[in-house]
């Protein structure tokens, strides 16, 4: 009864949120103030087109998660808390969108993080687990810290904490501030978002978190960030100085290469799809960040096109991604299983579910008929058409970025391809995997909502115009006439180039079946005498599993290309049969691949911070008369500054 409950609120959340998103965007968003709510300050709530847009996103995964989380809570089992989180935090992102001061943002933020805490920590026996709540809420707060400042100094220097009047007095910041705003909430806003270098915690917290948790972080949290990005430093701040374009992008890019380089490398399935995660919101940035110089360059068109890009790409990361992540619950759920290594042969165990991660590992790649194709289209015409003569930054910035985009797809390919035939394909190599079942009638239900969100998207990238002519019409430097027409033809402002999602699916699913009819045909015409004998194997005998690639040895030729980057630890151990130097037993070969950032950065870090600590803790051992000589001293040092 718990879990139907907890899964029915979540998905009334995301129809509410879906209403108030389609409000925002037609302009009735309106207003609302509960001065009651909040001593001193109140709450106020306001959605804007640009929140409408995100509400939908989230209002979309809401409702997948919901309805998928009544089975899966109901098989695997969770504490009434854990079952409070799904709602809890949807309605704190919600929040977040709406709100219309800087008060409310910052309160509902806070809920956000809170409540994606617990979700993390659902299974706080764990020693992975509480390590990744550790590094999930020491990250989330250290940006929180930041986006505080930030507002406050926003605030203090526009006059006004509410969101609209904060727009119109941005004005007023001197140069200094404005920077100081900027640098301080991106930082925050990037680090919810998962960029590079504040992404260490997606690999840890999504792996520990369950699948209907892990959904609402990957596809929808992460979207929050963007919309942070978006709203404070494009459009309230906005236009900026050409770095803060340069930096956006920088990080994007950077993001981009890591996270798919980790990912494609990763035998983890959901410690995978994280570091897709960060790949994904590094292609977001990307966009966001060449739509920020090309409106310093006067480019509105290119600049409509790229922040387009930017934002139909996060929506069909909502969707693809949430989809990944409810599916690679599912498998878990079945087996118990995350190692890629250990799994495989679901295909025929669990078919359904099989189908549906097929659909979002489409549309992860970036190829035609998946979620992500447009979207990657947009960015890649935005990047390419740079005129000639445009200035020497701009010529550099933008064949660099697209060489970013192309690897990244290209890697990101090889990540889905992994996963999926390494993970569901092929024979099971583990027990468990040998014995699993399909998932629940809810959890394929939440799945499908996922997977023909996946399809609109691929297919009629339409039912996003109008959102996307209101949230560019709120973007300064980009007018109405700049944006891009998501018709059943894909056409650029001032652009050549144009596609149709629609005609190359109906192609390509005419070919195909063109293809399956007649190869019926002609083996209907010519069939044989059936005829048994044992297949192949260079006189192995029957196939195993030990002949199949594992994710391990699929990644192996990338880990090499790219070990100056990813480092990995190989230990070869051969052990010799009976003390012969030349008769061996055994070969173990083992390979891990940590996080280069964590290892290179964060941990110097938490060493110096752990020494510094170690130091204090030696200065107060009890001692009354030695905290009075401290006082002394700090009276002493205030006295002698005061005079």
């Amino acid at each position: 009864m718990a879990p139907a409950l907890a899964g029915t609120v979540t998905v009334g959340l995301g129809g509410a949120a879906g209403l108030l998103g389609v409000l925002g965007i037609s302009g009735h968003g309106g207003g609302v103030r509960l001065g009651w709510l909040l001593p001193l300050a109140g709450v106020d709530f306001a959605v804007s087109a640009t929140a409408g847009l995100f509400m939908l996103l989230v209002g979309l995964v809401a409702v997948a998660a919901g309805v998928y989380s009544i089975g899966y809570f109901r098989t695997s089992g969770a504490s009434t808390i854990t079952l409070a989180v799904a709602p809890v935090f949807t309605a704190a992102m919600l929040g977040v969108l709406a709100a219309g001061s800087v008060v409310t943002l910052l309160v509902c933020w806070e809920m956000m993080a809170l409540a994606s805490l617990v979700g993390v920590l659902s299974d706080h026996h764990r020693p992975a687990a509480l390590d990744a709540g550790r590094w999930y809420a020491g990250m989330t707060q250290l940006g929180f810290v930041a986006i505080l400042v930030g507002l406050v100094v926003l605030s203090a220097s526009g006059g006004s904490g509410d969101m609209v009047l904060l727009g119109r007095h941005a004005g007023r910041l001197t140069p200094t501030a404005r920077n100081a705003v900027f640098a301080l909430t991106a930082l925050g806003f990037g680090s919810k978002a998962g960029l590079v270098p504040l992404h260490v915690w997606l690999p840890r917290a999504h792996p520990e978190a369950p699948g209907p948790v892990s959904a609402l972080m990957s596809a929808a949290m992460v979207a929050v960030g963007i919309y942070g990005l978006v709203r404070v430093d494009v459009q309230i701040l906005g236009p900026g100085p050409r770095w803060w374009a340069v930096a956006v992008l920088g990080f994007g890019a950077l993001s981009a290469v890591y996270g798919v380089l980790q990912a494609s490398v990763s035998t983890d399935l959901k410690r995978l799809l994280a570091y897709s995660t960060t790949e994904n919101m590094g292609v977001v940035a990307v966009g966001v960040g060449a739509g920020m110089l090309l409106i310093d360059y006067h480019r509105p068109g290119a600049a409509a096109v790229a922040i387009a890009a930017a934002l139909v790409h996060t929506v069909a990361h909502a969707v693809f991604k949430a989809l990944l992540f409810l599916s690679a619950g599912a498998a878990v759920a079945a087996t118990g299983i995350r190692d890629l290594d250990r799994l495989g042969g679901l295909a025929v165990r669990m078919p359904a579910t099989t189908i549906l991660f097929a659909v979002g590992a489409l549309g992860a790649s970036g190829l035609p008929l998946g979620a992500g194709f447009v979207s990657e289209w947009l960015l890649l015409q935005a990047l390419i058409h740079t005129e000639p003569g445009s200035g020497t930054l701009l010529a550099v910035v933008m064949p660099v970025a697209v060489g970013v985009v192309a690897l990244s797809t290209g890697l990101g390919v090889a990540a889905m391809v992994k996963a999926f035939g390494v993970g569901f394909l092929a024979r099971p190599r583990s027990p468990e995997a040998a014995e699993a079942r399909e998932a629940s009638p809810s959890m394929v239900a939440g799945m499908s909502f996922a997977a023909a969100a996946c399809g609109v998207a691929a297919v009629a990238p339409v039912v996003l115009s109008a959102a996307l002519d209101k949230v560019l019409g709120e973007t300064p430097g980009v007018g109405l006439s700049a944006a891009p027409s998501l018709g059943v033809v894909l056409r650029l402002p001032g652009l050549a180039g144009s596609v149709s999602p629609a005609v190359l699916a109906a192609a390509v699913v005419s070919v195909t079946l063109a293809v399956v009819v007649l190869a019926g045909r002609a083996g209907a015409r010519r069939r044989p005498a059936a005829v048994t004998a044992p297949l192949w194997t260079c006189g192995a005998g029957p196939l195993s599993e030990r002949m199949e690639y594992t994710a391990t040895s699929f990644a192996q030729p990338l880990q090499q290309v790219f070990d100056v980057v990813l480092r990995p630890e190989v230990d070869v151990e051969v052990s010799h049969a009976g003390g012969s130097e030349y008769l061996v037993e055994r070969v173990r070969f083992r390979s891990r691949v940590d996080d280069t950032v964590e290892l290179r950065l964060y941990r110097p870090i938490l060493a110096a911070v752990s020494r510094w600590a170690g130091w204090v803790r030696r200065a107060h051992p009890g001692s009354v008369h030695l905290y009075i000589g401290y006082g002394a001293i700090g009276v002493t040092v205030v006295l002698v500054v005061a005079r």
